[in-house]
């Protein structure tokens, strides 16, 4: 005789969201430009601490955020130094 078999449920695993930090606290130190690397730093710390209190919905967005935030000062940074040694090259005597 034939028994009804039990279904199996298997736990998907979930994936941490990022928060950033470590991208964060390089543009805070190198590539603050109009404070963006700070206001990064900020949400990243935020989304650490969502992660933290179990809240992965609030930790992607806040990472989301870090994400963006750090691509536009790295972008803003990198578009700095580049004007700032062009003006040092033509601007300086030699």
């Amino acid at each position: 005789s034939f028994s009804q078999a039990e279904p199996i449920t298997i736990p998907v695993p979930v994936q941490q969201p990022k928060d950033f930090v470590l991208w964060s606290l390089f543009n805070f130190v190198f590539c603050n430009a109009c404070c963006l690397g700070f206001c990064a730093l900020a949400y990243s710390i935020k989304s650490r601490d969502r992660i933290v209190a179990r809240d992965l919905v609030g930790a992607h967005t806040y990472g989301k955020k870090a994400k963006v935030l750090n691509i536009v000062t790295l972008f803003v940074g990198i578009l700095v130094t580049i004007a700032s040694i062009v003006l040092v090259i033509y601007c300086l005597p030699l």
